[in-house]
């Protein structure tokens, strides 16, 4: 089917936007491109430093004769998500020269875990690790001996992170190879009732711990589609995995013939071959859309908003938070995965998973078919999924029937007609809501304000009784340049608690919440931030304020609250413990939420 005439619209405008800054993206790009094989430019002892331990395969990369992939590590076995990653290395070194070609470990990069941090100290540094990753992925790439790498990260801020390293390293052939979701464990709506009890009060530690414990059970990425499952899925609907490789579970030999199957790739789409595809070929302002589409299409993590719109600055291409909104209005709500409805990312897999919406999107002309990815020209490929045959894959046409549709449904019969994210802008600022799992009565709450500067202040109001009622729970100076933007998370059983309890409740913060949030309405992301001056530095208990969704709208009613002398909280405690005292630059770099909050893009 051809192009929908509205998607084409917002790629044009993103495209005349952008068209300063990409070509100059480009330009750089090709000027690397043309010097050749990396290793090319490197003295004699630059080399042999270089290859002091490859064993054998010295002479091949003295010579030029064979590609060397870099590979780029999160691993870390904290992480249960990049736990499995502690083998791919070894895995593919021997597939890379089964195909002629070498690897070598270009570096490792950090990857925290915000399910371990959430609540605690160690959230203020979640964000910032981003641009951490970054930039440890681009002093591991800087040895300039490689002719493709390999990316292998899945978490909220690894994906990301990676792929502003691979868009500024962008002269480069790049996949991401990613090691799969735990298999199923407690149902995640009961892991969510038992931490509203224990919010309550009316289960122990015990039963909570032991619920946590079968929900958080194995190797790789937790279930429920948060952050890191959205990154899965982006990297599929923008041409960066190979096609359906995102929610194949770990250890299994799919994913172990995938991992092989992507090495054997990385070495046919290097300079040295006739299949050249660099990752400033593939990430153009269509892949983004298509990420775009993709994030609205499941109802992805808020996260998302931020992370796209830095990836994006890194390949040169301008995204705003109107193009969310503009494609959200555009594209059907086609899933029901966990916290937007009760299944999980296994159950959506089996139900079809990506190929069946990549293949209705296609059809639908919602998505752009004629990109570049790795797996080579066109999105059709990702409507195919992988089989083994043997010990080496084939790939099939994916299903085009639903096998569950209580969980997929086709674009034309869709959950919701438009996407599950939904800017808001008024006079307290811009911010985006994730509506995808909120009740439809609960788009719209005007009610008084309860304002803190902590989460922990919260808790302790809850604890007291003092929110059982109607209220707008604003927590401010939780901005990237307060304290690094935290998740506030935590605060979602307390509230759900609220909601059930019959209250209109909504949360705004220009903080942010976990890709796991969703029943709560939360206004999010609130830009300028309190630290910046915006309005929601001036709210005071009890103004009014309407959080409205299906307007998109974000308003404080109360008169003359702009004439409002600042509000100036000691925020000293944000700087120290934990490691924040390293992050003092990055706070006074970072910049506004609706611009990526970034420090280095």
């Amino acid at each position: 089917m051809p192009l929908d005439t509205r998607i084409e619209e917002i790629t044009d405008r993103i495209r005349e936007r952008s068209r300063e800054t990409r070509e100059a993206y480009l330009a750089r790009m090709r000027a690397q491109a043309q010097q050749g094989p990396r290793r090319a430019h490197l003295d004699c002892g630059n080399q042999a430093h270089a290859y002091a331990a490859m064993g054998d395969a010295k002479d091949d990369l003295a010579a030029d004769r064979a590609p060397n992939i870099g590979i780029v590590t999160a691993y870390n076995d904290m992480l249960s998500a990049h736990q499995p990653f502690k083998d791919f290395p070894d895995r593919i070194k021997i597939a890379a020269r089964a195909a002629g070609a070498t690897a070598q470990v270009a570096g490792g990069v950090p990857a925290m875990c915000d399910g371990v941090t959430q609540g605690q100290q160690g959230m203020e540094l979640s964000l910032f690790s981003r641009d951490v990753i970054a930039l440890a992925a681009g002093v591991a790439l800087s040895h300039n001996t490689f002719d493709a790498a390999l990316y292998l990260g899945i978490c909220d801020k690894i994906v990301p992170g990676l792929v502003i390293a691979a868009a500024t390293f962008g002269y480069l052939p790049g996949i991401f190879v990613p090691a799969g979701p735990m298999t199923s464990g407690l149902p995640n709506e009961e892991k969510a009732r038992v931490r509203r009890e224990f919010a309550e009060g009316k289960i122990g530690r015990d039963e909570l711990m032991a619920a946590e414990m079968a929900s958080y059970h194995g190797p790789g990425t937790c279930t429920f589609y948060g952050t890191a499952n959205s990154n899965q899925m982006l990297m599929e609907f923008m041409g960066l995995h190979l096609p359906g490789a995102s929610f194949v579970n770990p250890n299994t030999p799919l994913r172990d013939a995938l991992t092989d199957a992507a090495t054997l790739r990385a070495t046919e789409i290097t300079g040295l071959g006739n299949a050249y595809t660099p990752v400033c070929d593939v990430l153009d302002e269509r892949a983004y859309v298509n990420g775009l589409v993709g994030l609205m299409a499941t109802g992805g993590s808020t996260n998302l908003v931020l992370h796209l719109i830095a990836m994006a600055r890194a390949s040169g291409v301008q995204l705003t938070c109107g193009d969310f909104d503009a494609v959200s209005d555009v594209t059907p709500l086609m899933a029901r995965v966990y916290p937007n409805g009760l299944a999980d990312v296994n159950h959506f897999h089996a139900a079809g998973g990506l190929p069946y919406m990549i293949g209705h999107l296609l059809d639908a002309g919602l998505l752009h078919e004629d990109v570049q990815t790795v797996a080579g020209q066109g999105l059709s490929a990702y409507a195919t999924e992988p089989r083994l045959a043997g010990d080496r894959i084939e790939w099939v046409a994916g299903p085009r029937e639903s096998q569950n549709d209580r969980i997929l449904k086709p674009p034309h019969e869709p959950f919701d007609g438009h996407g599950g994210l939904k800017q808001v802008r008024g006079n307290l600022g811009l911010g985006v809501m994730k509506i995808s799992a909120v009740a439809e009565d609960f788009h719209t709450i005007e009610a008084p304000a309860r304002v803190f500067h902590s989460q922990d202040a919260v808790k302790e109001a809850f604890r007291a009784g003092e929110l059982d009622r109607d209220c707008v729970v604003v927590v401010r100076y939780q901005g990237p340049r307060a304290n690094g933007m935290p998740e506030l998370h935590a605060l979602t059983p307390l509230l759900s608690v609220l909601l059930q309890r019959g209250h209109r409740v909504a949360l705004v913060t220009d903080g942010r919440m976990s890709g796991a949030s969703g029943k709560v309405p939360a206004a999010i992301h609130v830009a300028p931030e309190a630290l910046d001056g915006g309005l929601i530095a001036r709210l005071r208990d009890g103004d009014v304020l309407r959080v409205d969704a299906a307007n998109g709208t974000l308003d404080v009613l109360t008169d003359g609250v702009a004439e409002r002398e600042l509000t100036h909280p000691d925020l000293s405690a944000n700087e120290t413990g934990l490691g924040r005292e390293l992050f003092a630059l990055f706070r006074n770099s970072a910049g506004p939420a609706d611009r990526g909050a970034g420090v280095v893009i």
